[in-house]
């Protein structure tokens, strides 16, 4: 206990100043807690408003997709350069750093394979787990549309629901089949749907026509998906787009670790997303940076032999 003699009262009140009410960078987000804003903050870069998410789950449904047989080697080099990873309990428990200070979006639904129907989902994860690994938001499929709507909507409503016990955000993820069309009227309902019903952001596709009109039916946050591989310069301009017109930001995985220069890739779509970079001037970043790996010597392709420290 300190001397009570030596305790003066307090005489820098600024009284003539009224306190500062701020509001949350975040679209839709500032009537949330604390807890929920912080881990927000952690996926999302605050000063920009958008993220760079590096999308490594495939193996929940898809097995060892090209590119990912070994998260060891092909993942963790490009940990230093991605806002936050969205990953399985699985993969993150058996080969991402514990180091690693990036948010983790942690997949929480499963229950299918690419041999049957995709959207015959459950959660697989429960809430204890999701805490236990220190995940930033949880993430799950919603297949509006689908087979399986009814499910994977409550699913989502489960999720969110747990979440709200203890601080942590949920991202609905837009499930599109293959008789779906992704056009702006799909998208539309099933964004607006998944935040309607509490999804604190959403991910989903980028269309040509009207995905503006996407955006702005959407109260909360946007992030586009990558989805298959394209040629670099076609990715690069997809994230553009996207930006341009109001997504905040990309989970991007084939277009990252397929890549022939995966962490030139991912650092030239980091210039896309937080720099406000062209297409053109980001794809001469790639390509400047895979040259001069290649002039050093070294195999474009990642390998344990160089993985960087993660910060």
């Amino acid at each position: 206990m300190p001397d009570v003699d030596e305790v003066n009262d307090g005489k820098n009140f600024r009284i003539n100043l009224p306190a500062k009410s701020n509001v949350f960078f975040l679209k839709g987000s500032n009537s949330l807690d604390w807890g929920m804003k912080n881990r927000l903050a952690r996926v999302f870069n605050p000063i920009t408003g958008r993220t760079v998410m590096l999308a490594f789950d495939h193996g929940y449904f898809q097995g060892p997709t090209t590119g990912l047989e070994r998260i060891d080697l092909n993942i963790v080099p490009l940990i230093p350069y991605a806002d936050a990873l969205m990953t399985t309990r699985g993969a993150l428990r058996s080969s991402i750093p514990a180091e690693s200070n990036k948010a983790v979006v942690l997949r929480c639904s499963g229950g299918q394979s690419i041999l049957k129907e995709l959207s015959n989902e459950l959660v697989a994860v429960a809430i204890e787990d999701a805490i236990r690994v220190n995940a930033a938001a949880m993430a799950v499929q919603v297949y509006i549309g689908g087979q399986h709507e009814h499910q994977s909507i409550r699913n989502l409503v489960s999720l969110i629901d747990a979440g709200y016990h203890y601080g942590i955000p949920t991202l609905g993820v837009t499930g599109v089949g293959k008789e779906l069309v992704r056009d702006a009227k799909y998208l539309g309902l099933a964004t607006r749907i998944a935040a309607e019903l509490g999804a604190h952001f959403v991910k989903t596709y980028f269309c040509e026509k009207g995905f503006e009109r996407v955006v702005a039916g959407c109260p909360v946050p946007l992030v586009v998906a990558g989805g298959k591989k394209l040629p670099e310069l076609d990715a690069l301009t997809m994230a553009y787009k996207a930006v341009d017109q109001g997504a905040a930001g990309v989970d991007m995985g084939r277009n990252i670790f397929q890549s022939e220069a995966p962490v030139a890739m991912i650092k030239a779509v980091r210039s896309v997303v937080h720099q406000d970079e062209t297409p053109e001037r980001a794809f001469e970043l790639y390509r400047s940076l895979k040259n001069e790996r290649h002039s050093a010597g070294e195999d474009l392709h990642l390998s344990a032999s160089r993985t960087p420290k993660v910060q």
